[in-house]
């Protein structure tokens, strides 16, 4: 048996072959796996859980029919979908876990996170990150219309695609110096994290050992997985159809 790792799929309803992929990668082998992780960065954006989208509902469904077949699945917010609440995790049956999140996986200590905690060398967007996941500032957000929280996310897309051209790549990625931090409090071999959509394999030098930090990739042109058993584990590219 396989546990499974991904992360920033963006779904949404103006990308359907991400969706398509992500559909036939739940009926082939997420199906008959120990679980499946979900990183963030599930969705695009994610403006409540009260949204009735239609494409949305789809992908809860097929989320529910996993869970119903005995494949648990736990999900960690993103930058982009932190607005994802109770009322998914009851309809998908989904498990929300907190960001970091130590795990046991075959034996091997892992540290599970979306990755963005990490970008310290981009101080606007940390700013905006402590906003975003203060509890007061959410419950703020959801108190206005569904159409006024769609208005809010489509600016902050347009602003980060923005920022995204104007910024340095090294700026928006992972510090180092944080990267050995964070592995040295949680005391782990590995950190798994998604965000940065620079999948790889990382040798870490963290006091007098060396820890591997792996990096999912996104789901934009080709779909990315990380396959972990009994013997290892291997981060594989999957094709589109």
């Amino acid at each position: 048996m396989t546990t499974l790792f991904i992360s920033d799929l963006h779904l949404e309803a103006d990308r359907p072959e991400i969706g398509e992929q992500f559909f036939a990668f739940l009926d082939d082998e997420a199906k008959g796996a120990d679980a499946l992780y979900i990183l963030g960065d599930f969705f695009e954006a994610w403006v409540g859980d009260d949204d009735p989208d239609e494409y949305y509902a789809g992908i809860k469904k097929a989320l529910r029919t996993l869970v119903g077949r005995g494949v648990p699945v736990y999900f960690m917010h993103g930058n982009r979908d932190f607005m994802i609440g109770e009322q998914f995790a009851t309809e998908t049956g989904v498990t929300i876990l907190p960001d970091p999140c130590p795990v046991d996986l075959y034996g091997k200590s892992v540290l599970l996170s979306h990755g963005d905690a990490m970008c310290v060398d981009d101080v606007e967007y940390q700013q905006a990150r402590a906003m975003t996941r203060n509890p007061e500032w959410q419950a703020m957000i959801l108190t206005k219309s569904l159409k006024e929280r769609m208005a809010i996310a489509a600016h902050a897309r347009a602003q980060s695609k923005a920022r995204n051209i104007a910024h340095d790549d090294d700026i928006m990625d992972v510090n180092p110096d944080e990267v050995r931090k964070t592995i040295a409090e949680h005391d782990v071999e590995f950190l798994l994290h998604g965000h940065t959509h620079r999948p790889a394999i990382h040798d870490v030098e963290v006091d007098d050992r060396i820890a591997k930090r792996i990096v999912l990739g996104d789901w934009y042109e080709q779909g990315s997985v990380l396959r972990w058993d009994e013997d290892g584990f291997v981060l594989s590219v999957l094709e589109r159809f």
